[in-house]
């Protein structure tokens, strides 16, 4: 595996490894960025039916249920299997001594 590639492959994992920390707090105390584009009439019913707390909260559900997604396509793109990222990892491990 040439440099480029596996300078790919490391940022790659570093981005879900990230996902990964992110997705297992209940509350993350993350940077938050705006705006974030939505239905009118999905935050406008919610709003009206639950208030703005609970949108906030689906909202987010929502963007965590699409980080899952995309970190899966992204696993599957760069390593394929768990194959690809246990030889990957060894790759690592060998450049680190």
């Amino acid at each position: 595996m040439d440099e480029k590639e596996y300078d790919a492959k490391y940022r790659s994992l570093r981005i879900l490894k990230s996902i990964q920390e992110y997705l297992k707090k209940d509350d993350p105390d993350e940077t938050a960025v705006y705006p974030i584009r939505v239905p009118d009439q999905l935050v406008y019913q919610i709003m009206k039916i639950q208030g703005s707390e609970q949108t906030d909260e689906l909202i987010h559900a929502i963007f965590r249920r699409g980080l899952e997604a995309w970190a899966e396509d992204l696993y599957r793109q760069v390593f394929g299997n768990p194959e690809g990222l246990t030889k990957f990892i060894k790759e690592m491990k060998g450049k680190e001594t």
